[in-house]
């Protein structure tokens, strides 16, 4: 009778360890196919279809949803993506331009800022995803010889099409009151905390509109990578 229960509690503790291994590969296999499709989502290219024409302004027909206030483009880079603002700064950090739920979100503009960017001060939001997608592209910019061979590219909006050149890289908190809350902020506020922080610095033209381009970085929630640069309409 013992010897017949043994063998029963031997079978029983073999099935649980076959079906402990069967989720724990269920498990890896849903992960594996869940970061797959999440980085496919984030280097989606077949999004560059909505891109303006070069020197055009963001005509309604261009624009993939009324939440698109811009596009945003840097030469020689990956960062070539729709620019959405939302009611809030949460409502794209996962939701893909089309309005879908995604996790690698949208590249978005401070909800208190201009949509026209016509404030002095705009900040413009984005993932830091893998192998350089999304604003995971902003690492690279880091490299001195990197931001120098790329200081230019294009924002086009529903008004106007603005030339913006990169003349700072610098790391910051979130919590940082200065870059982090646009409302109001003048350029020579910007200026004034970049020339005494910035790991890449260059003086930019007098009197031009400033936009940085802020993502994660570092081990910490609140680290944050931002590139600046300042805007001439055409």
């Amino acid at each position: 009778m013992a010897n017949r229960l043994i063998n029963i509690l031997d079978k029983l503790l073999d099935t649980l360890i076959v079906i402990v291994c069967i989720l724990l590969l269920f498990i890896g296999v849903w992960s594996m196919l869940d970061n797959l499709w999440l980085y496919q989502s984030a280097g989606d290219r077949s999004i560059l279809v909505y891109r303006p024409p070069k020197d055009e302004i963001l005509t309604a027909e261009r624009r993939i949803s009324e939440n698109q206030v811009a596009w945003l483009n840097l030469d020689d880079t990956d960062i070539d993506y729709p620019l959405m603002q939302g009611k809030d700064n949460y409502e794209f950090l996962n939701k893909d331009p089309y309005g879908e739920f995604s996790l690698s979100g949208s590249i978005f503009l401070d909800s208190n800022n201009d949509p026209d960017l016509g404030d002095e001060y705009s900040l413009i939001y984005g993932h830091h995803m893998a192998h350089g997608a999304m604003f995971g592209a902003l690492d690279a910019f880091q490299d001195r010889a990197y931001f120098d061979a790329h200081r230019t590219g294009t924002i086009t909006t529903k008004t106007s099409v603005f030339d913006f050149e990169t003349f700072a890289v610098c790391s910051a908190d979130a919590t940082n009151y200065t870059l982090f809350d646009p409302r109001g902020r003048t350029s020579w506020e910007i200026l004034a905390f970049l020339k005494g922080n910035a790991m890449h610095y260059t003086d930019p033209p007098e009197g031009e509109r400033i936009v940085a381009l802020s993502t994660c970085s570092g081990d910490t929630s609140v680290a944050r990578l931002l590139v600046f640069g300042t805007i001439h309409e055409r």
